[in-house]
């Protein structure tokens, strides 16, 4: 049986130094990335600084860090992507989801350094995020996007308005 066991199951992933236990290495569509590995983890231990230093290179509005720690602590999921080059690490993407722990997420602050945008990366983390919802047995996703990235979204199955809902806002004066 032992014989079996050990043809069936797949050898141990060995991770690198200086990642969560939980990581995965990304594969990249159009191969390695020079001299770098890619890791999603589903780790929420972060440094807040280096997210913002993420957000300042794609041009974000700066948020007050004890907020963003707020919300990361108050999320669902929060997906990472690390560029691991030689020993040292550093956060090239990010995302996260609340949700009412069982039927609902909505995913926010997708975002991935300019360096490896247009790469798949992108694509890749949405997948990575959709697939640790739908395990959690999360069943409706939704999302907010500014104009320039809904086709992006809409080419991961995401749709505008489906069955004529639309979405309410309610703004402090």
């Amino acid at each position: 049986m032992v014989f079996w066991k050990r043809l069936f199951t797949p050898d141990p992933v060995t991770l690198p130094p200086g990642l969560p236990n939980n990581a995965e290495e990304v594969e990249l569509p159009m191969g390695r990335n020079g001299n770098s590995r890619l890791f999603f983890s589903a780790e929420r231990d972060i440094d807040l600084y280096e997210l913002e230093e993420l957000c300042d290179a794609v041009g974000w509005a700066r948020r007050p860090i004890r907020k963003v720690k707020k919300a990361i602590e108050h999320s669902f999921l929060v997906v990472t992507l690390w560029e691991l080059r030689g020993n040292r690490r550093r956060l090239m993407g990010f995302a996260r989801a609340t949700s009412d722990h069982a039927f609902n997420a909505t995913v926010w602050d997708v975002v991935i350094h300019p360096s490896l945008q247009n790469k798949g990366l992108g694509k890749a983390l949405m997948e990575y995020m959709i697939r640790k919802l739908r395990n959690a047995d999360i069943s409706n996703i939704t999302l907010f996007a500014d104009p320039q990235v809904v086709n992006f979204y809409r080419r991961l199955g995401f749709v505008l308005d489906p069955e004529g809902i639309k979405g309410m806002f309610w703004y402090p004066d």
